[in-house]
C-alpha cells in the first residue's frame, strides 16, 4: 500500500497542476479567503461542489473567496474535523463519519442504514424533524459551525463478482464508511478503510472484492466502474448525509450578507445533487454498459432491513442523544409508511 501511494502521489506530481488545481477564483486580492476541503476527488468535485463555490466566488468578487481543495489535498479525509477545529482549514465538505467527528451525530452521517429511502428524505429530516438542531448544537460544543446538510446518492455494492444472495457477501473484503462497514460486517462484509485515492487500483490488484460507497452515477465518474464488473440493486440507505461545515470563529467574522450568500451557496449545491443523482442513477441503470445489474431476492433482503432495525437500537443505547436521533429516524419512517404512496410502498 506504501509503495501505490507512492507512485500515484509521483503520478500526480507528473499529471501538472491542473489536475490538482481549486476552484476557480474571480479577485486577485479578496478581503476574506477561505480553503476549504471536500470529501470529493476532482471527479467527483466537478459535480457535489465546484460549480457552487465558483458561483459564490463570481458574486462575491473582492469581498471573499473560497479556494476549494479535493480529497486528501491539504489534510486527510480522517484528519479533517481537527484541522478545521484548530482553523487550519477554513470549511469542509464531508459526511460526520469519514472526517471522525467526535461529535455524539458522528454515527448518523454518511450511511445510516435504512435510515432513509429517497434523498428528499434528508432535508426533509433536518428541516421538519429537527436533525439540523441537534447537529448545530452538537458542533456548537466543539466549536465547529455545522452549516447545511444535504443528499448525496444511495449506497450500492460495485463488485467484481455478482451478487444474487446474501451468502454471496461473505468473505468480501469492501471499501466502504465506518458506520456502513459495521453493519455489513454482520452479514460477513469485511470492511476495509483505505485513502479514497488508492482504491480504483486495490480493485485492481485483488486487494478489494468490492466497493460500497456510492450509487452507479458516481461509479462511472470516478472511474470504479471500470475495474468492477457488477452493481447490486438492492441498497442499505437511500441517500448519503454530507454537509458543509466552518471553522467557528471564521463563521461568526463573515458580515450578515455574506452568510446568507454562502446559505445560497449551499443549497445551491444541495439542488444541483438532487437532480443530477436522480437521473443519473436511472439513467446509468438503464443506458449504462460497464457493470450488470443484479439483485437479491425481496424476501431476502427484507431480512437486512429487520437486522438494520435492531442496529438502530443498538445505537439508541449508546447515549440520549443518539437514542433521540434514533426516535427521530424510527417516525418519521413511520410517518412516510403511513403516508403511502409516493413516499413509500412495497
Amino acid at each position: 500500500m506504501t509503495s501505490r501511494r507512492k507512485f500515484l502521489t509521483s503520478a500526480a506530481a507528473l499529471a501538472g497542476a491542473t489536475a490538482l488545481a481549486p476552484a476557480r477564483t474571480f479577485a486577485a486580492k479578496p478581503k476574506i479567503t477561505w480553503r476549504m476541503q471536500t470529501y470529493a476527488g476532482p471527479a467527483l468535485a466537478e459535480h457535489v461542489v465546484k460549480p457552487a463555490i465558483e458561483m459564490f466566488n463570481r458574486i462575491a468578487g473582492e469581498e471573499m473567496q473560497i479556494e476549494l481543495y479535493f480529497a486528501d489535498q491539504l489534510v486527510p479525509t480522517g484528519e479533517l474535523f481537527r484541522a478545521l477545529q484548530k482553523g487550519i482549514i477554513d470549511a469542509v465538505q464531508s459526511d460526520d463519519d469519514s472526517m471522525a467527528s467526535p461529535t455524539e451525530v458522528t454515527t448518523f452521517g454518511g450511511y445510516f442504514p435504512f435510515g432513509s429511502r429517497y434523498s428528499l428524505d434528508v432535508p426533509v429530516l433536518f428541516n421538519q424533524y429537527g436533525l439540523g438542531q441537534i447537529w448545530e448544537e452538537e458542533y456548537a460544543k466543539v466549536g465547529v459551525k455545522h452549516l447545511s446538510a444535504g443528499a448525496w446518492d444511495p449506497c450500492h455494492f460495485a463488485t467484481k463478482k455478482p451478487i444474487t444472495s446474501l451468502n454471496d457477501l461473505k468473505g468480501l473484503r469492501v471499501f466502504t464508511f465506518p458506520t456502513a462497514g459495521r453493519f455489513l460486517a454482520k452479514f460477513g462484509v469485511v470492511p476495509v478503510s483505505i485513502p479514497w485515492e488508492d482504491v480504483e487500483m486495490a480493485m485492481q490488484t485483488g486487494e478489494l472484492d468490492g466497493i460500497a460507497w456510492s450509487g452507479i452515477t458516481e461509479d462511472y465518474t470516478v472511474g470504479w466502474a471500470n475495474v468492477t464488473d457488477y452493481f447490486l440493486t438492492n441498497n442499505i440507505s437511500g441517500a448519503w448525509i454530507g454537509s458543509f461545515f466552518a471553522n467557528m470563529d471564521r463563521y461568526n467574522e463573515l458580515p450578515a450578507h455574506l452568510k446568507d450568500l454562502l446559505q445560497l451557496t449551499m443549497d445551491s449545491s444541495h439542488y444541483y445533487r438532487q437532480w443530477w443523482y436522480w437521473g443519473g442513477e436511472a439513467n446509468l441503470r438503464v443506458n449504462g454498459t460497464k457493470m450488470k445489474l443484479t439483485s437479491i431476492p425481496d424476501e431476502e433482503w427484507a431480512t437486512v432491513e429487520a437486522e438494520a432495525h435492531k442496529f438502530w437500537e443498538t445505537i439508541a443505547k449508546e447515549s440520549p442523544t443518539k437514542a433521540k436521533v434514533v426516535e427521530i429516524f424510527k417516525k418519521y419512517n413511520a410517518d412516510m409508511a403511513k403516508a403511502g404512496r409516493p413516499y413509500r410502498y412495497g
